[in-house]
């Protein structure tokens, strides 16, 4: 079989895909996909019964009873295929990511690296671990060892922000180790993993061993009341990673959830403007803000004018449009709600107080009348207390805001109730040293906008914006597996 290579204009009515087969689904709810540049139906997808999803949880762990006995050497030979597959189509579903998403052509590539970065991570973890740790003679006569297991079917829930990324944190660590999976897109950008699922057949791995359901709270519901599942992982809101959290563990689930973030870019008076002030564009606006490593709140410490004049100026020279022209800085936001919603906050801002430097509101792209765009924003003369500096926007919105010295700053950084990311610009060892220690966040930039780790490391996450004790990509080795010690004598 081969998958289609082109972006198509329109996709249909998504199917699931259970068991290794295509099925139409039952449901009579069906939600418009939206390409965001251009406010064109592109697919429809289905919101799946809970009925529909208990089957595909059953064929999961019907496929799990024969996958976990696989030696491991077999499965992470599928993994091999899978890389090859992901590394042939990835130009393909980048552009489909675009078209879905919004996010330019650009952003969708290095989305799909890091799809292919954590499938080659998960197999150089399961060869590792198929080692297994073992102690001779921990006493006389008596041999000691761990053994890892797998445990059974998971729930994926992913956000719309990376459509092939995020599911891809965990689905390559699941199998390898022996587990099964179902997996739920984003309702708002479900097309990429429909493409992606087509790989899945057409490098043969056993049917069920991965499956696919569409839809919204119904799904994550009969995840965390369904028996057979094992635990879930979750990216997404702190509200509904509150709930999924909560509720996993009262079911006496597992869970990893990766929520909200307000994240601070702190900059000294030494910092250097030529490598700041680009970083900092890139980093309030790629994506068009929509990434929960996103820089929110600018902080400047001290004497720092010419690096907000930098800043804006920059930011106004970004071209705006659809992301499949390379020649595009910045994509729409990712639907009509979302606009509306970031539209929101920055009326909120201007009548809290703060001072409007640069208002995407009435941005026009004259190519795309009826894409979903806003361009950058900043404001500056913001306070802690005001709602653009603490509530997650999730937009191409930046807050200005000022500290005395370094001691204030890290202080006010500290004081935001989410804890995902935290960066700091300047030329002092000391100031960076004194930052990475005090902070209180998951990934530390030092003169580095977005602390994105790679996947052969955790992706960390504080106070509301993790939920759990293992994180996403490296750490879900844990997650997906239980540890046996077996002693024995002879």
């Amino acid at each position: 079989m081969t998958i289609l290579d082109e972006v198509q204009s329109n996709y249909g009515k998504l199917k699931l895909f259970v068991n290794g087969e295509y099925i139409n689904s039952e449901t009579e709810t069906f939600s418009p996909i939206y390409n965001p540049a251009k406010d064109e139906k592109i697919a429809e997808v289905p919101f799946s019964t809970r009925r529909e999803v208990s089957n595909a949880i059953e064929a999961a762990q019907e496929a799990y009873e024969k996958w976990k006995d696989l030696p491991v050497t077999n499965r992470i030979q599928y993994l091999f295929e899978l890389k090859n597959k992901l590394e042939e189509y990835s130009e393909s579903i980048a552009r489909i990511i675009t078209q879905n998403h919004g996010k330019t052509i650009q952003e969708s590539r290095g989305d799909m690296r890091r799809t292919i970065e954590n499938v080659e991570s998960a197999i150089a973890v399961a060869y590792t671990l198929a080692k297994g740790e073992n102690i001779d003679q921990v006493s006389q006569d008596v041999d000691e060892m761990v053994s890892r297991e797998p445990l059974g079917v998971f729930g994926v829930i992913t956000p719309f922000n990376f459509p092939s990324m995020v599911p891809f944190w965990f689905i390559p660590y699941a199998i390898v180790l022996g587990n099964t999976v179902v997996v739920k897109p984003s309702e708002i950008t479900p097309v990429p993993m429909d493409f992606i699922s087509k790989i899945f057949n057409e490098i043969k791995l056993p049917p069920g061993v991965i499956n696919v359901v569409h839809g919204a709270k119904d799904v994550v519901d009969e995840f965390l009341e369904n028996k057979l599942i094992q635990g879930i992982t979750f990216v997404g809101s702190t509200r509904v990673g509150k709930y999924v959290y909560e509720n996993s563990s009262k079911n006496g689930k597992r869970s990893i959830v990766q929520a909200g973030a307000k994240n601070f870019i702190v900059v000294m008076p030494d910092a250097d403007p030529n490598i700041t002030v680009p970083s900092l564009v890139s980093s309030f606006f790629g994506n068009a803000g929509q990434r929960c490593l996103a820089a929110a709140n600018l902080l400047l410490v001290g004497d720092n004018d010419n690096i907000k004049k930098k800043f804006v100026n920059l930011s106004k020279q970004l071209k705006l449009g659809y992301g499949l022209d390379d020649t595009v800085d910045m994509g729409p936001v990712v639907t009509k709600d979302a606009k509306k919603r970031i539209t929101g906050y920055i009326e909120k801002g201007d009548a809290e107080g703060a001072k409007l430097l640069l208002d995407g509101r009435n941005v026009i792209v004259s190519e795309y009348p009826k894409g979903y765009f806003i361009g950058p924003t900043i404001f500056d003369n913001v306070h802690l207390d005001m709602t653009i500096a603490r509530e997650e926007i999730f937009g191409p919105v930046a807050s200005i805001l000022y500290a005395k010295n370094l001691d204030d700053a890290i202080e006010m950084v500290n004081k935001s109730n989410y804890g995902n990311a935290a960066s700091i610009f300047t030329t002092s060892g000391y100031n960076a040293r004194k930052f990475k220690r005090e902070v209180i966040a998951g990934n530390i930039g030092i003169n580095i906008g977005v602390a994105a780790p790679m996947a052969f490391f955790p992706f960390g996450g504080r106070k509301d914006s993790f939920f759990g004790i293992l994180h996403g990509q490296i750490d879900s080795v844990e997650f997906f597996t239980e540890k046996k010690v077996i002693i024995t004598r002879w």
